[in-house]
């Protein structure tokens, strides 16, 4: 049990108040799971974390409406895992399923359920496009009990008759603002008509529009709702910069930039994946290691990209929006709005990216004359 001292004067007197801080431990959560916890160094929930997993634990439906980067794949593995090794499973069909909308972020999420479950008896896997199905198809052969599956890919697979629904417990709808930004929102619709009606519908959004509504109206049975920041709020951590540049001066004021040490992991961000490409391509003339990673790379490709980033191997990696939400990694110093986002919300995403888990971080922006009415509208 962890406590914080604060001293408070009143006149001659000090008083000293001993505040008891939450831990995992306090939120229903059991040995095993916490013991995966303790050896990941993970110590306090987050304030998502905090509210979400009694409420998912007691059963109910759940919509959470918080920022990247604040602790939501926690926030419904952790209950998740918990309820369903608990429950038993058989490793047979899937019990839970995850939807997400990229890749990578599948490839995330699969990744802590394996770190969070390592002490529980609950098989997880992932399915995803841009790779060879054949790998995914002899898993699915195998059993899962949790799925975690970008809609596409998913939809493919159960047209195959790769897997079952009706052992379905559980669904949940992750980062369901970009899926609709997607376009995967009829896709989401066609695969969830599909589950049992009797489960439980967990669904996360970092922002509210009026479709993510009605879909929560659609399949959230009496949902608790939990906002921890305002929608599309941009993070106090986060110092934020605009420069007016003429279009053909962007690249060169971004050298400028990454000349300053202070820059030692930057992610970058242009509208297409050409200007990705080319933007990487200028960097490296000036041996400033790069990558880059965009819609047109293969799985294969973009793994590699993000874990040279990662390690430190290049120091700035070159992104499309499309890629954005896969990227999980930790102490990013500079997000650099190479271009400016189209949607306003694409901007609170972005620059989300840094500044994360109480680090101070900062925005860049480059503004030319033909992007002020996106400047206008962020």
């Amino acid at each position: 049990m962890k406590k914080s001292l604060t001293k408070q004067s009143i006149g001659s007197k000090v008083h000293f108040l001993y505040i008891r801080m939450i831990t995992f431990s306090d939120l229903g959560l059991d040995a095993s799971i916490l013991k995966a916890l303790s050896a990941a160094n993970y110590s306090t929930p987050t304030p998502i974390q905090e509210q979400a997993i009694p409420l998912i634990l007691s059963g109910k439906d759940f919509l959470g409406i918080a920022q990247t980067g604040t602790g939501k794949t926690a926030a419904f593995a952790l209950p998740l895992l918990q309820k369903l090794n608990e429950q038993g499973v058989n490793g047979n069909a899937p019990k839970a399923i995850i939807l997400t909308p990229t890749r990578e972020l599948a490839g995330q999420i699969y990744k802590n359920l394996n770190l969070y479950g390592k002490y529980v008896e609950v098989k997880c896997g992932a399915i995803f496009g841009g790779v060879n199905e054949r790998p995914q198809i002899q898993m699915l052969k195998k059993g899962v009990d949790i799925l975690v599956a970008t809609p596409g890919r998913f939809l493919d697979l159960f047209r195959q008759k790769c897997f079952s629904l009706k052992s379905v417990r559980y669904c949940v709808l992750d980062e369901a603002d970009r899926m609709l930004d997607m376009g995967f929102l009829p896709d989401i619709e066609r695969i969830v008509n599909q589950m049992p009606k009797e489960r439980q519908t967990l669904l996360f959004s970092a922002t509210l529009p009026k479709q993510i509504e009605r879909l929560a109206e659609q399949f959230l049975k009496n949902p608790v709702k939990v906002e921890v920041t305002p929608p599309a709020t941009t993070s106090e951590n986060v110092e934020q910069s605009l420069f007016y540049v003429q279009r053909s001066q962007k690249q060169e004021l971004l050298k400028n930039i990454l000349k300053d040490d202070t820059c030692k992991r930057v992610l970058v961000f242009t509208k297409t994946k050409f200007g990705a490409d080319r933007v990487c391509k200028e960097l490296r003339k000036e041996d400033i290691a790069s990558s880059s990673i965009h819609g047109d790379k293969s799985q294969w490709e973009r793994e590699k990209a993000l874990k040279r980033f990662k390690t430190g191997a290049v120091r700035v990696l070159v992104a499309t929006d499309v890629a954005s939400r896969g990227i999980d990694v930790q102490d990013i110093t500079h997000v650099i709005n190479y271009d400016l986002p189209l949607e306003p919300d694409g901007y609170v995403h972005r620059i989300g990216r840094t500044g994360r888990a109480g680090h101070t971080g900062s925005a860049f922006s480059f503004c030319d004359a033909d992007e002020k009415p996106l400047l206008r509208n962020i």
